[in-house]
């Protein structure tokens, strides 16, 4: 819904072929962290490629409010954001709550970051971003010396959150596999003296880790029993700016991508996609499917991978996909359902209880989404099960419960269904991938 209390409804009709080369938009989980790190770094950090959506924009208020200088910059000709740091513990109370709009990674990470300075702030959003919860994030801050001086029930939004005076270093084992978890308690720790650990049972995205030591943190992550990390950061670094340039985002790629596989005479390239290993599990599923995904131009950037991607339409078949491979795909799901809807046989999802508590339950969204234009769906505990006929009848109106990524699968369906499918309401994608529908004109899909 806009501003002004309109929604934008959509509507995706079957297009002739995806041809074209883009970039899509830079990763949001790199954009985050780049400006939180360079808030909490000495010196100025420069990040080239940032992601200008609602989501990163609220985090980068965010760091302006707590004291960091925050410019936008030409560069060369280009764009480049300036992050003047003020150290670590060195946020200022803000004046004013802090605003994170639709954004839990920006909330979630800004919270470990306020945890371990003597400041004390309140965290808001919008409605969606109010119903998720945030005691799995609370708790462990609260063990290293945080305390909530006041919440909503069951630990949600608006809440007040006063930094830890002397921040105590802990061992902490996460729940559940979440990089937010991870890495707020990171976060926090580097205002702690000592080490401290996180340990995961499930390995979750590396992002923090591999920017905290590009900022010049000492922190180690070893393999810990069969698919599980031990990570040890030592306390108050002194860390220094740095230059980032933000990979393109795998998780908005995945919507061309699934796009041009289900659509006929289809041949796109995208430029720039970051392929480290932790984030690319849909790549992992969909070739599993038989999906025509080349790498080539392959390199390194604050360490982490990317590469282009060449996709071309292709005849897709049902898999099994295993749950532990769910952190490495979380967001993915909801395209994936859809590629799985035009793939010839059953394809099963397993684990996806962390889609429950999203932006909306991306769980009962993604069977309604494919309910309501004709596809066999159905949910098993924590199980999609998709039963692919190698086309979707459409014709459906879906529904986003105010969340992009259903939005932006649903069109993505639209483009290769058999009638039109309809979104009631395309403005929250603005909040992650602000070009998305021209980008997708672009490239030749027909929406209207």
């Amino acid at each position: 819904m806009t501003l002004s209390g309109q929604t934008m409804p959509l509507e995706a009709r079957k297009c002739q072929s995806l041809t074209g080369r883009v970039r899509v938009p830079g990763d949001k989980s790199i954009s985050h962290r780049a400006l939180i790190l360079g808030a909490l770094a000495v010196g100025e950090t420069r990040i080239w490629g940032l992601l200008e959506g609602e989501d990163v924009l609220n985090t980068a208020r965010a760091m302006q409010a707590l004291g960091a200088k925050v410019e936008r910059t030409d560069d060369k000709g280009g764009i480049a954001w300036s992050v003047r740091g003020v150290g670590t513990s060195g946020f200022a109370t803000p004046q004013a709550p802090l605003d994170f709009g639709n954004s839990g990674t920006g909330c979630r990470l800004v919270m470990g970051a306020v945890a371990g300075c003597p400041i004390r702030a309140a965290f808001d959003g919008d409605g969606s971003l109010r119903s998720r919860p945030m005691r799995r994030i609370l708790d462990p801050l609260e063990l290293m010396g945080a305390r909530v001086i006041s919440q909503s029930d069951g630990g949600r939004l608006p809440l007040t959150l006063e930094g830890a005076h002397d921040p105590l270093p802990i061992v902490y084992r996460t729940p559940v596999a979440s990089a937010q978890i991870k890495s707020a308690v990171l976060l926090a720790g580097l205002s702690a003296p000592g080490v401290t650990t996180v340990i995961e049972r499930e390995a979750s995205r590396d992002h923090t880790e591999l920017m905290l030591k590009h900022f010049g943190a000492d922190i180690v992550s070893v393999a810990d029993e069969a698919h599980g990390r031990r990570i040890s950061l030592t306390g108050q670094p002194e860390l220094h700016g740095a230059g980032v340039t933000v990979p393109a985002d795998p998780s908005s790629a995945a919507f061309p991508i699934v796009a041009a596989l289900i659509t006929a005479g289809s041949d796109i390239v995208l430029d720039d996609v970051m392929t480290n290993p932790l984030r690319t599990g849909l790549f992992v599923t969909l070739r599993e499917m038989g999906a025509s995904i080349e790498e080539s131009e392959t390199r390194l950037d604050a360490g982490e991978p990317m590469a282009q991607l060449r996709v071309r339409a292709s005849k897709l078949r049902g898999v099994e996909v295993p749950a532990e491979r769910a952190p490495s795909m979380i967001d993915e799901y909801l395209v994936l359902s859809v590629a799985a809807a035009f793939a010839e046989g059953t394809t099963v999802m397993r684990g996806l209880h962390e889609l429950r508590v999203k932006e909306s339950d991306r769980l009962e969204a993604a069977a309604a989404m494919l309910r309501v234009n004709g596809v066999a769906v159905e949910i098993a505990g924590d199980d999609l099960i998709v039963e692919g006929r190698g086309r979707v009848p459409g014709g459906g109106l879906v529904t986003t419960h105010m969340d992009h990524r259903i939005a932006m699968s649903a069109l993505v369906m639209g483009c290769a269904s058999d009638a039109p499918v309809k979104v009631d309401d395309i403005a929250f994608i603005a909040t992650s991938f602000p070009d998305f529908v021209p980008m997708m004109q672009r490239l030749g899909a027909d929406f209207a």
